[in-house]
């Protein structure tokens, strides 16, 4: 480290530099039918390099990696060819965040820090292994990753800044066999924060939902009824209204929406109430800073249905003329009032997986292809399969019922569940 920034210093052209070194140990744990076949321990370190060059009224930057076999005329042309591709860059000057040249550490919040990393994998395969399984079920693959995360963020400008943070992530692929047929599904589950009860229910309520993909058909009839979203489509609806509101759209004039703007028009469902942030107990994507190294607070984005502040990294904050909030990878969304366990009154569709959610804000629509719902028509539950939902995004988003409980899922801290009325099921 000291010759690499030795190095970018004696250059006479590479005025700034930024430096992101990450180091990723993890345990690992494969199944196959229940059998664990394979364990494996990693322990990695990627050094990236950031040049800065002020040319004219510009300033261009260019990446490249040092790896610890890079040799001392590697790292002299590394930064030769940097300076040149930065060059071609036509950027609009903005300053690298400052410090004072002292180290400074921070720990992200997580419990994962009293487990071994192997105790607490094989803690975690005891609890997806326990879920209850529907009769004719069973988990076909299982791989579990524990990670930890060093990420130093240091550049020209006197900033050094460390933190650790753990996440996990549980793949699984839950079975369903009988006498015509094996189906599967997927399930990818990543957290922060280790809960083995909560674990054992997700992966429970994924093998239920197996059970009901090997019966489900497309219906014999039309439906008619509100739809109920879940957090994972939630999720990406919400992120589309966080992406449309950043520093970059607002900067590059893409975003439909501009503060005070209402993202709910004429509302008669739950207002909408958005806030980003930089950690939320759980989530994988919490941070203390990011890759610039910008400390991450919070910031209310959605209040009252109307876009009150936009978000986003050094460069376009500085742009927008914006005290930059850093980049935020969690979204909180206000719970509402509806039950998720009952939310409707009447015949509902109830998604449980999607091709992907389709939003979009300049033709109105929104909708996309169900894999897999359960309708209820208020005395029976059919799984159903085949069918499409459609609507305009702006009739829902006035009409939204959100759920009154919450849940956390990767970047997502919001609602279960939300009903959507006025949708075409097809």
């Amino acid at each position: 480290m000291k010759n690499l920034i030795k190095a970018l210093q004696a250059h006479p052209q590479a005025e700034e530099y930024k430096i992101n070194i990450h180091k990723k140990e993890s345990c690992e744990l494969f199944y196959v039918m229940g059998k664990l076949e394979t364990v494996r321990r990693t322990d990695t370190c990627d050094t990236e390099v950031t040049v800065y060059v002020s040319h004219g009224a510009y300033k261009g930057d260019a990446k490249f990696f040092v790896y610890p076999s890079t040799t001392p005329q590697q790292l002299a042309q590394a930064i030769d060819e940097a300076v040149a591709r930065a060059l071609l860059i036509n950027n609009e000057s903005y300053e690298l965040p400052a410090g004072d040249g002292t180290a400074e550490e921070y720990a992200v919040e997580s419990n994962f820090g009293t487990y071994e990393p192997a105790q607490l994998a094989g803690a975690a395969a005891r609890a997806v292994f326990s879920a209850e399984a529907p009769e004719g079920t069973s988990l076909n693959a299982v791989e579990i990753f524990i990670n930890r995360h060093t990420e130093t963020v240091l550049n020209s400008r006197g900033l050094h800044r460390t933190q650790v943070r753990y996440d996990a992530m549980v793949e699984a692929i839950p079975t369903c066999s009988g006498e015509a047929q094996s189906v599967e599904l997927y399930e990818q589950l990543r957290f922060s924060s280790f809960d083995a009860a909560q674990l054992s229910s997700r992966i429970a309520a994924k093998m239920t939902e197996v059970k009901a993909r090997y019966s489900a058909a497309a219906p014999t009839a039309p439906l008619t009824g509100s739809v109920v979203l879940g957090a994972q489509e939630l999720s990406e609806l919400f992120w589309c209204i966080a992406d449309d509101a950043g520093y970059a759209a607002a900067y590059g004039q893409t975003g439909v929406f501009k503060k005070g703007d209402a993202v709910q028009k004429e509302p008669v469902g739950d207002i909408l109430g958005i806030t980003m942030a930089g950690a939320v107990s759980g989530s994988p994507r919490s941070a203390a800073f990011d890759a610039d190294g910008l400390l991450l607070g919070s910031i209310r984005l959605v209040e009252g249905g109307r876009l009150v502040n936009y978000y986003g990294s050094n460069r376009y904050g500085q742009y927008l003329g914006e005290v930059p909030t850093g980049v935020l990878e969690c979204i909180c969304v206000d719970a509402g009032t509806a039950d998720a366990a009952d939310p409707v009154q009447g015949p509902w569709l109830e998604v449980l997986s999607m091709s992907g959610l389709q939003v979009d804000f300049y033709t109105d629509y929104i909708g996309g292809e169900v894999r897999l719902a359960l309708w209820h028509d208020g005395g029976n539950v059919t799984p159903v399969t085949g069918i499409s939902i459609a609507g305009s995004l702006a009739e829902v988003l006035s009409g939204i019922r959100l759920s009154a409980q919450t849940t956390v899922q990767g970047g997502y801290c919001g609602p279960e569940k939300a009903v959507l009325d006025g949708m075409k099921i097809f």
